[in-house]
């Protein structure tokens, strides 16, 4: 008796709702009091990987709200600071209603896009019930503020930070677009991507700041 003889198994058509799995239509060799028990298992996995796509679509688009929102708020920020002569004082509650946020969402972009080297001071007022001084740097040659940005950076350092503060520094003329986007490909995630994640950001920190060291002495 063979192993495909029709006393055994034969081979069974899954052609309807239960055969359906990735878009394929399989043959299945089993015996009758497996097929259920194949059929489940094949339905169990479809439903998880359904609600693991779904977990994942949801965090993206959470994501992209939250960085849209960054956004708003740096922009917001960066309109008063032009509305008022490079010098701007803000009121993190206040500010934080009109943007229907959080008031540490203020103070997230407040220290991500306004942090030192970014061309901006910030200044936080005791007593003054949450308000807080951006004030505008114009008048400082490329040296001094790529050392400003390399005294900014600690000891890590995320892939976005990089690119606001190199974005910043093209801005205001303390390097050309060039080497910012060299620097930004020799930080980035996919540059590191063979790096250790726990070691990754505090690898990034260190290669920048190489880097813009290198600037300074050219």
């Amino acid at each position: 008796m063979g192993v495909f003889d029709d006393n055994y198994v034969k081979p069974y058509p899954l052609n309807n709702e239960n055969a359906r799995f990735s878009g394929y239509s399989f043959f299945l060799v089993l015996t009758k009091d497996k097929k259920s028990q194949i059929i489940r298992l094949v339905k169990e996995s479809q439903s998880q990987s359904q609600k693991r796509t779904k977990s994942k679509t949801i965090k993206r688009k959470e994501d992209d709200l939250v960085a849209r929102l960054v956004d708003v708020i740096e922009q917001m920020i960066k309109e008063m600071v032009d509305e008022n002569d490079g010098t701007a004082t803000i009121c993190r509650s206040q500010l934080a209603e009109q943007a229907n946020c959080v008031p540490s969402q203020i103070t997230y972009v407040l220290s991500t896009r306004f942090s030192g080297g970014s061309g901006y001071i910030v200044e936080s007022r005791r007593g003054g019930g949450g308000q807080i001084t951006i004030t505008r740097v114009n008048h400082v040659g490329p040296a001094e503020y790529l050392k400003a940005i390399i005294d900014s950076v600690g000891d890590d350092l995320s892939q976005q930070q990089a690119k606001n503060l190199l974005m910043n520094a093209v801005s205001v003329g303390a390097m050309t677009s060039k080497e910012g986007t060299a620097i930004m490909a020799a930080v980035s995630d996919r540059a590191l991507a063979r790096v250790d994640s726990d070691i990754r950001a505090v690898l990034r920190a260190d290669i920048f700041k190489h880097a813009l060291l290198g600037l300074m002495v050219t």
